[in-house]
């Protein structure tokens, strides 16, 4: 059994990594309600094997993943199942993670927290050094898809603490960023960034 001192806060507008044995599984609970987190998973053992979209969106015939399927890496293995999702499902992979250069292109013109940043800054908090950044799992964002193509940002469909459960098929670095982006509505109508939290749930019998 778990309880609220097993729970963990991803900071607004920050990022952290944890490690995961095979088996073994993290919950992540959207807090608030309306808050995005980029969401990365890494081969412990070989960082340069990690969930890659491309890779999950030809595997799965779908634009994300739902409760039950795998979460693929760019070597075509299941990294990760998503186990449990309690949130109306509507999740992100077209999405580049955020970087000061996409801030800069929104008007900033000073350094904005972002999300690629807090993946290298999680990584290094736990001893790993990365070259790149893949482009994330965004839990509970809502890119909506026309038609014809276009996109548009939508605001997240979630509830306060709406949970997904991530379950390891290996053992794995699971990286977190509660996304910092306060100019479109992606974190709501608000474009308030808030903190999101997580535990570690042990492996099942």
């Amino acid at each position: 059994m778990t309880n609220k001192s097993d729970l963990f806060t991803i900071p607004a507008r920050k990022g952290r990594a944890v490690r995961l044995g095979a088996g073994e599984a993290i919950q992540i609970v959207n807090t608030h309600g309306a808050q995005v987190v980029d969401t990365w998973a890494f081969n412990a053992e070989d960082p340069a094997e990690f969930v890659s979209n491309e890779h999950m969106r030809a595997t799965l015939g779908k634009l994300w993943p739902g409760q039950g399927d795998p979460l693929v890496t760019n070597r075509r293995r299941a990294i990760m199942v998503m186990e449990e999702d309690t949130s109306p499902g509507r999740h992100d992979t077209l999405i580049a993670a955020c970087d000061d250069y996409r801030y800069g292109l929104l008007g900033c013109e000073e350094y904005h927290d972002n999300c690629t940043d807090n993946l290298r800054a999680a990584m290094r908090r736990i001893g790993v050094d990365i070259t790149e950044c893949p482009s994330p799992l965004n839990l509970w964002m809502n890119i909506p898809v026309a038609a014809d193509g276009s996109t548009s940002w939508g605001e997240p469909l979630s509830k306060p603490g709406d949970h997904v459960i991530l379950r390891a098929r290996m053992d794995c670095i699971v990286a977190m960023s509660a996304c910092p982006q306060d100019i479109l509505p992606i974190n709501g109508a608000a474009c308030d960034p808030t903190e999101a939290h997580y535990r570690i749930l042990p492996r099942t019998v």
